[in-house]
């Protein structure tokens, strides 16, 4: 019977393409198709991190496939009948899930770990939103490094891209970036701009919140676990088992929310959400050490009251800067957030005794690069580099780097300064890459971590400063 049930939906559809086959070309290399879920073959899936259960696929695929069916959708059989790279076709799927990967790494912080999986938002996205095909970006954005845009919110690299050379490992590329066959064996990016600790809402930049990323993680663990019982030949594309367990976990995310909070809520009304905040950061970090995780590397967050967007915004009253020139509220909630953070991480390293949890102090690093600029070789410790307005803040909310708009009935385009290494602030919102570069110097040094590990680092950061 379950023959009948197979052979007749074929031979129905068999009925609707051959005549098709004789009248149009079906003769197509590749296909590119948008839909919901009739043909969604795992996109949701990998999207928000979730494994359908089964009985799903177990008519054909004999395991969950992503797909909303207990086997091939319609795409499917229109596929094997048009594409004649079939067989590629289905090697680029795997290759897509693949990319969820990283390679082994060692213990504790002698940092010779040859594998990072990293969560965050903007400060360490490598290209996950810009992959999600949410943003795009234009250059300037990348010009230093890169010479083009390549998913950074920067004009050239990052803090992250910078810890991954010291560790003598490639720079992580995006979670949901399928082109060109990244490599993942080395480490995977989870982390994507705009996103929040908390769940994403219907007005947030991104839909990948901190327990998205967690999501898509264990997906990607469970995929690359079930690859490899399957097959071999996937080696130089996929992490052993136990590589996992040995892995650098970092994280660098909650500015968002703390940010964002300020445009809808009162001071003490963004200090209340503080302690929601890390418990939804601690549930993800269980859910981590839950699938074997043992080394965490946690940022906390940087002095908001100091970036251009947010002075352009809330520091019109001169009475709400500090003398620095930041907004003086948004200091203090990010210091109130670390200082919650610390002991939120003291407590993880009481509570998993076989764990390793360091806690990096970005905010006193940031802020003492700002103080002190000319001493470390910056012009503009606040303006920004890519924008549109010029001085004081190079900074209009409406036109984002690289872009051109019709403002007021004129066209208005935010380009970038003629030397970015002179500014510390790159489009209003992030860091250049040469402020990226002096803020992982001092990270490297050891003594902003919490436990400091200057004694056992076996490297030094080439710095231009």
């Amino acid at each position: 019977m379950a023959v009948k049930i197979i052979i007749i939906p074929i031979l129905t559809l068999f009925s609707i393409i051959l005549p098709l086959a004789n009248s149009i070309d079906f003769h197509y290399p590749i296909v590119f198709n948008f839909g919901d879920s009739n043909s969604d073959t795992g996109g949701l899936a990998a999207g928000l991190g979730f494994r359908l259960a089964p009985p799903n696929g177990q008519i054909y695929f004999k395991t969950s496939s992503g797909r909303f069916c207990d086997g091939r959708l319609i795409l499917d059989f229109l596929s094997s009948l048009a594409l004649s790279m079939a067989t590629k076709t289905c090697i680029l799927h795997v290759l897509s899930l693949i990319m969820f990967i990283c390679l082994p790494l060692s213990k504790c912080i002698h940092f010779n770990f040859p594998v990072v999986f990293n969560f965050g938002d903007s400060n360490s996205d490598t290209g996950e939103l810009i992959a999600s095909g949410i943003e795009s970006l234009v250059p300037p954005n990348g010009e230093s490094y890169f010479q083009t845009p390549s998913g950074r919110y920067c004009d050239g690299r990052l803090i992250i891209d910078f810890l991954m050379d010291a560790m003598d490992l490639p720079f992580l590329n995006a979670y949901l970036d399928s082109i060109g066959v990244p490599s993942f064996r080395k480490g995977c990016n989870f982390a994507a701009a705009g996103s929040t600790i908390l769940p994403a809402t219907a007005t947030s930049v991104s839909p990948f919140s901190f327990g998205i990323q967690v999501a898509q993680f264990l997906r990607f663990k469970a995929r690359v676990i079930e690859l490899m019982a399957k097959s071999k030949k996937f080696v130089k594309y996929l992490p052993k088992e136990e590589y996992f367990d040995e892995a650098l976990y970092m994280f660098d995310i909650g500015q968002n929310d703390l940010a964002g909070a300020f445009y809808s809520k009162s001071f003490d009304q963004v200090l209340a959400t503080i302690p929601t905040i890390l418990v939804e950061f601690e549930n993800g970090i269980k859910k981590l050490y839950d699938q074997g995780a043992r080394n965490f590397w946690i940022h906390n967050t940087g002095p908001l009251g100091c970036l251009t967007q947010n002075v352009a915004r809330f520091g019109t009253d001169p009475s709400k800067l500090d003398e620095l020139g930041c907004v003086s509220a948004h200091n203090q909630a990010a210091k109130l957030f670390n200082i919650q953070l610390h002991a939120l991480c003291i407590k993880l390293q009481a509570q998993y005794l076989d764990a390793n949890v360091t806690f990096v102090d970005i905010f006193n690093i940031k802020f003492n690069l700002i103080a002190n600029y000319s001493r470390y070789g910056f012009e503009q410790p606040i303006m920004a580099c890519c924008g549109y307005g010029g001085p004081p803040l190079n900074y209009d909310s409406r036109i984002s780097c690289g872009q051109t708009k019709i403002l007021n009935g004129t066209s208005a385009t935010a380009k970038g300064c003629s030397d970015s290494t002179a500014y510390v602030n790159w489009d209003g919102i992030h860091y250049t890459e040469a402020a990226n570069q002096y803020v992982s110097s001092q990270i490297l040094t050891g003594k902003y971590s919490d436990p400091p590990f200057s004694e056992k680092m076996p490297f030094l950061l080439k710095l231009k400063f």
